[in-house]
This record gives structure tokens, sequence and C-alpha cells, in this order.
């Protein structure tokens, strides 16, 4: 009788959250601001396999461009502590080469550099390597742009779904209900030129993640099983949404990007001039 009425339950609880729009089939669900929900599949030099459908395409790349990982933010490990998410970084790299907007250096990555000098001086100069190597100086390419990401907002809790509603169905669907929750993420990219130091753009994304497995997860077994990945880090993949979408947005604007002018040169003093 018990396991019957779970199972009343659960469906009077998964139907009521599919037809509000607030789940889909697998448990749990993403509302992004604009774009994409997430970034997947791979990418190969401009080739594209398994991306998100979502995710904004550039006929060729404006440019080169290294990424800042964050490791020395303030928002870094307390979201890697929050959400179980060691890092963005890499999801971020995949979407910009996947969108062919940018060529992806490993500038801005302090662990990747890192290892890449290291890797560089023992074959340059330790002599165990065969001649003809080409481990001469002169051939990393240069990082023509810095993209700067931020978590502005993380984990925000901006709701649960109401009891009473899902009582209507089922008591013990309304009992599920109530530790259904919406987690919320804002988050911003900001493009500098490397040589100048100028701002290019700058971009604002956000998103929600439901987290209803956790309120599956009292039914047990296979019910819950299914939906564990998502319900750990809700809060993540709302994170990883918003940059999305933000990225989304950094690219719709660089479309019809126009350099800001200054009357009298950057950097020579400006047109606010200060009184005597």
């Amino acid at each position: 009788m018990f396991s019957k009425r779970v199972a009343q339950g659960a469906l009077a609880l998964a139907s009521v959250m599919v037809m509000a729009g607030c789940a889909s089939v697998g448990g749990g669900s993403i509302t992004k601001g604009n774009t994409a929900a997430d970034a997947r599949g791979s990418a190969g030099g401009s080739t594209s396999v398994g991306a998100n459908s979502g995710l904004e395409r550039c006929d060729a790349p404006m440019g080169t461009i290294a990424l800042d990982d964050g490791r020395d933010k303030d928002w870094y490990y307390a979201f890697g502590e929050a959400t179980k998410i060691t890092t963005i970084e890499p999801l971020l790299r995949l979407a910009i080469q996947q969108s062919n907007c940018f060529v992806v250096t490993s500038v801005g990555n302090s662990r990747t550099e890192s290892r890449l000098a290291a890797i560089t001086d023992k074959q340059r100069n330790s002599g165990e390597f065969r001649a003809g190597s080409k481990q001469h100086k002169g051939q990393r390419v240069a990082a023509d742009y810095l993209m700067e990401p931020s978590i502005i907002i993380n984990n925000e809790q901006t709701g649960k779904v109401a009891g009473g509603i899902m009582g209507i169905f089922s008591p013990l669907a309304g009992a599920l209900a109530g530790s259904v929750e919406n987690k919320a993420s804002v988050v911003t990219l900001s493009l500098y030129d490397i040589r100048s130091g100028v701002q290019i753009s700058a971009s604002e994304g956000s998103a929600t993640a439901s987290n209803y497995g956790a309120a599956f997860g009292a039914l047990g077994g296979s019910a819950a099983g299914g939906m564990s990945g998502f319900s750990r880090t809700p809060e993540g993949k709302a994170t990883v949404a918003a940059f999305m979408d933000a990225y989304n947005g950094m690219v719709q604007s660089l479309r019809s990007y126009k350099a800001q002018q200054v009357k009298g040169g950057l950097g020579r003093g400006g047109v606010l001039n200060v009184g005597d």
C-alpha cells in the first residue's frame, strides 16, 4: 500500500512540474536568460561536434584569447565548496572553441602555463631529445584578448514549489514538493584588449536550476538514483548555464563592434576637464 502511494505521489509531482515547465524528463531543469543551458560535445580546430544548438557561432575567429582561470579570485574557492565543481574554465574553453569566435590559448591558466613552461625547458635544454625536434624559441602564439569570468550571485535561493498545489493531487506529492528549491546564479564576462588594456566588451548572464532530485530522494531506489547527478549541484548547473548566457550575449554584441573614440586620443586627458 505504501509503495503504491509513493508511486502515485511521485507521478503527481512529476506530472505537475512538467506541465508547469519546471521539469524535464530525467530530473531537474535549467532556466537561462536567453541561451544554451550548458556546454557539451567536443571541438577540434574550427570543427564542433555535439555542441549545444543554442551556442552562438562565428564564421571566422576574431583573434586569439587568454581565459582567466579565476584561481586568484575571491569567489573561486567558495564556489567550489558550495557546488563541488572544481572549475568552470574548461567548459568555457570548450564553448569558446566550439563557437569559433576566438582561438583559445593556454595563457591565463596558471597551472597549464607552468606545466608547459617546465616541459618546454626540459625538451629544449636537457640534451635528451632528438635533434630537429623544433624546440627553438619564438613559437608561442600571443593572446590578443583576455576574458575574465566573475560570479556575482551564486546559490541564491529563489523559492520553493508550493506544497499546497501538489497536495491537490496527493498528500505525499505535497510533502515532497516542500523540498523543491530553485537556485539562481548571476555572472559576468569581461573582455580586454591585452596590448592596450582597454575593455572591449562586458556581458551579464543568469540562470536558475531546479533542485527537485532531493525531493524524489525520499522515494529511494532507482527513482532517486536517476536524478542524483543533477540534484547534487544545481548551483553549479545554474552557474555553467549563466556563463553560456553571458558568452552568447557577448558574441552578439561583438558582431556589431565599433571601437570607442575619445577626442584627442585615448589616455590623453579626455574631455572632462577639471577647474583651476
